[in-house]
């Protein structure tokens, strides 16, 4: 193992240990989840749209228990 792995390795274990994320992994997910929805909306044709609100709806309204 060199020693650029070592530090690799070390800095590693103490951003999991931190908690710490690695800001650009975040930002892309981020985006790709920003991108979700809409990119999934216009691949549904209409007819499957229109039956997922109507599904949508009909939880939102119905008398369910909290």
């Amino acid at each position: 193992m060199t020693r650029q792995d070592l530090n690799q390795m070390a800095a590693s274990i103490v951003a999991k240990s931190t908690g710490q994320k690695n800001p650009a992994a975040v930002a892309l997910g981020r985006l790709g989840g920003l991108k979700g929805g809409k990119a999934r909306a216009k691949a549904l044709s209409a007819r499957k749209r229109r039956e997922i609100a109507k599904k949508a709806a009909a939880f939102r309204w119905s008398a369910r228990k909290d």
